[in-house]
């Protein structure tokens, strides 16, 4: 039986919504030809800029990842002024609770102890940092940079309607925005006449955005605190992005090997003799930030960083142990967060939530495997997951056996069909599932610009829009009323 899905350019076959009309008769004005150089075009210059993402499964003649090209797509998803105003109001709404949520785990658990979010969910969770209790970070902020996904989908008897809701929350190291800006960037290139035509919102103001961001949260009593982006180095999937955020913000790329702790101070190794460092916006994960507190195999961190936060001598930026609130099996409380620290309803919706620890929801998810998405709590990149609608028998018994040796490990949502959008593919334009990555930006205020990243699945009827699973990126359009 196939689900209905919502086209996001079409209303029907014949009928283009309104805010696409003025941008489908553009399209339909252009010849394939031109269409297919200007593809071509665009993928040279990706390749010739480096816009490549390491893809670790799969493996090059001397065992390391091979660098892919992430597919781009010319043809923009457009999202209209009042839409994306309520998307706003519901991100700043979330990332403020999750924030709340994350110092209220490591300072007095009135969340626990309210009985709302079981003990054990916070002590159990891998992400847990039990180094950050009564730690006190700048502002209360733990998630300056946080990514939320967004999906659309048809609202059940609703006549065509759709609704937003948030599938996931990343808090730790969320990637993508650089691919957002060089879409942005690409699509201006290609076709200037498109933005004096339509009133596309500006998204190239992000670094800039950033880099306040970073700067209000520093420690230090300094009219220009210093800020280092860390990067685990070359060989990270994310490297692209790690180098473009720095230069993009005039600001050093550094890994842990540039940087040492003397009086729980860090500085930086330069030419010229030490420098202090106020803010550390890191891209790398928790276990490899410390050789003394975490991993002691890391060669990747700086020994003595935590020591020198937990000393308010530098920030980090997402703090250490942010991960407890980005957890699958957290995501479900999100809404009632919202409620329990800011006394509001939320305005976006999370995915109807099914957990492995619960008895009731664990008999459902085991009845229901070929209906449902089941996914590890753990689990990233469109990895660890078992799309039920798609799967094989053998994969759905697979995934039995592992729900029911570790039930808590998982969590299970009905198969949502996402919205579509057209996209060139190999037989011409399709639709193709996409969602949407926004990033909310959190400082002494919380601030974002109007866009984010849409990634499109390319393959028929397929779900997973990951880039490490094949999934491509459009340019995303807020269109200003």
């Amino acid at each position: 039986m196939s689900r209905p899905t919502f086209d996001e350019m079409y209303a029907a076959p014949d009928q283009v919504r309104a805010h696409y009309q003025t941008y489908a008769r553009w399209l339909a004005e252009q010849p394939p030809e031109v269409m297919a150089d200007m593809r071509e075009e665009a993928e040279m210059i990706f390749r010739r800029v480096g816009i490549t993402f390491a893809v670790y499964g799969d493996k090059d003649e001397d065992g390391s990842g091979t660098e892919r090209l992430i597919p781009f797509d010319l043809i923009p998803r457009i999202i209209p002024a009042h839409e994306w105003r309520s998307m706003e109001k519901g991100l700043i709404q979330r990332v403020n609770a999750l924030n709340r949520f994350v110092h209220d785990i490591y300072h007095d658990q009135e969340i626990v102890k309210a009985g709302i979010v079981p003990r054990e969910q916070i002590e159990g969770n891998a992400q847990f940092r039990p180094e950050m209790m009564g730690v006190d970070v700048p502002g209360g902020v733990y998630s300056h940079i946080s990514g939320v996904d967004i999906v659309r989908a048809p609202v059940p008897g609703g006549n065509g309607e759709a609704e937003y809701y948030v599938l996931e929350d990343n808090l730790r190291v969320p990637s993508g925005v650089s691919y957002m800006l060089e879409d942005r960037k690409m699509m201006m290139r290609l076709f200037p006449e498109l933005f004096s035509q339509n009133r596309v919102a500006p998204v190239a103001h992000y670094p800039d955005l950033l880099l306040d961001t970073l700067r209000a949260v520093s420690p230090a009593h300094t009219a220009e605190p210093t800020v280092v982006v860390l990067t685990p180095g070359m060989y990270n999937s994310a490297y692209f992005e790690h180098a473009f955020l720095a230069q993009q913000m005039g600001v050093e790329l550094v890994e842990g090997q540039d940087l040492f702790v003397k009086d729980s101070f860090v500085y930086m190794r330069t030419t010229r003799g030490p420098k202090r460092i106020d803010v550390i916006y890191r891209r790398v994960d928790d276990d490899f930030l410390d050789p003394l507190a975490f991993r002691p195999d890391s060669t990747l961190g700086c020994a003595g960083l935590l020591d020198a936060y937990r000393k308010g001598n530098v920030t980090l930026c997402n703090a250490i142990g942010t991960g407890v609130a980005d957890d699958k099996s957290i995501y479900p409380y999100v809404p009632q967060m919202i409620e329990f620290y800011l006394g509001e309803k939320p305005i976006l919706k999370n995915v109807p939530t099914y957990m492995g620890r619960k008895p009731e929801d664990l008999k459902y998810i085991l009845a229901n495997l070929k209906d449902l998405v089941v996914k590890e709590v753990h689990g990233a990149g469109g990895y660890g997951m078992l799309v039920g609608p798609a799967a094989t028998q053998a994969e759905i018994e697979a995934f039995r056996k592992a729900v029911e040796a570790k039930p808590e490990g998982y969590i299970a949502q009905p198969t949502l069909s996402l919205s579509t959008c057209p996209t060139y593919v190999e037989e011409g334009i399709a639709p193709r599932h996409i969602d949407l990555r926004p990033f909310v930006l959190s400082g002494q205020k919380v601030q974002m610009v109007p866009g984010g990243l849409t990634r499109v699945a390319l393959k028929a009827g397929s779900l997973v829009v990951n880039s490490s699973q094949g999934g491509g990126t459009k340019d995303t359009w807020i269109l200003e009323a």
